[in-house]
């Protein structure tokens, strides 16, 4: 018996140090958020998952080139936040109201001591984890940054939760236009091309500054998939994307 207890207080320790070394990750994860406020990434997570994809061929030419947010089009800064995020100045890292409608969830509030609202909430993350349903329509802007410069696209539960945490994290250390500015500098818009000025100058051999609102659709509309469809390869489904993209823009209340 006393072997027995041993055992388990010594799995329950091993337990609590996963715990702790967990929770220190996610509050000391490097370089630190506030370490965005002036520095750009010379490289992100994403960077490295696809030069791992591509073989760890050093040789393929890398297209990134941070530049700041004055000198990126307003017309793609308007257009990428229709698309990605149009509560981006109002939520604080998640967007519940997006997370909810993306999972699912019938009920106009929650309030934990509400056994329906609770009912509710189980039903639909059970759902949600049997189906795999995507969550890309809940995912902010700074999800999406928090995603690119520390994690991986992986949907396991855990890398979601080191994600919000990040998120929250990155809304407290810097300022929505910082956010914005690293965002569209380093998200993936084609094949090891990385950030609204690389992109601009592979398609449209300009500047993001000089990009026109049509340009600027094309770009936003490689954003779910980059890698599939861009301007550059598969261009009539970024295109059917930039276009609902401008609609949705110009006040078309049908787009979806």
């Amino acid at each position: 018996m006393k072997k027995l207890l041993r055992g388990v207080r010594m799995l329950a320790g091993a337990g609590l140090v996963a715990v702790a070394l967990f929770i220190g990750w996610l509050y000391f994860v490097w370089p630190p958020p506030s370490w965005w406020r002036h520095h750009w990434p010379a490289e992100t997570a994403f960077m490295r998952m696809r030069q791992t994809q591509y073989g760890g061929n050093d040789t393929l030419p890398r297209l990134y080139q941070p530049v700041p947010l004055a000198s990126i089009s307003n017309s793609l800064e308007r257009i990428v936040l229709v698309g990605e995020d149009d509560a981006f100045y109002q939520h604080h890292g998640i967007d519940f109201r997006q997370l909810r409608e993306a999972l699912g969830y019938r009920r106009a509030e929650f309030s934990w001591k509400n056994p329906r609202d609770r009912t509710e909430l189980w039903r639909v993350l059970s759902r949600a984890q049997d189906a795999g349903l995507p969550a890309r329509g809940a995912s902010t802007i700074t999800q999406q940054l928090a995603k690119n410069l520390y994690l991986s696209p992986s949907r396991n539960p855990l890398r979601k939760v080191k994600e919000a945490v990040i998120a929250w994290r990155l809304e407290r250390a810097l300022g929505k236009e910082r956010i914005l500015e690293l965002y569209l500098n380093v998200a993936e818009l084609g094949f090891n091309t990385w950030g609204a000025e690389a992109a601009s100058q592979r398609y449209f051999r300009r500047s993001a500054e000089r990009l026109t609102m049509e340009q600027a659709a094309l770009i936003a509309g490689t954003l779910p998939h980059p890698l599939t469809s861009n301007p550059g390869f598969r261009p009539g489904r970024t295109r059917a994307r930039a276009a609902m993209l401008l609609r949705r823009l110009y006040g078309d209340s049908t787009t979806q």
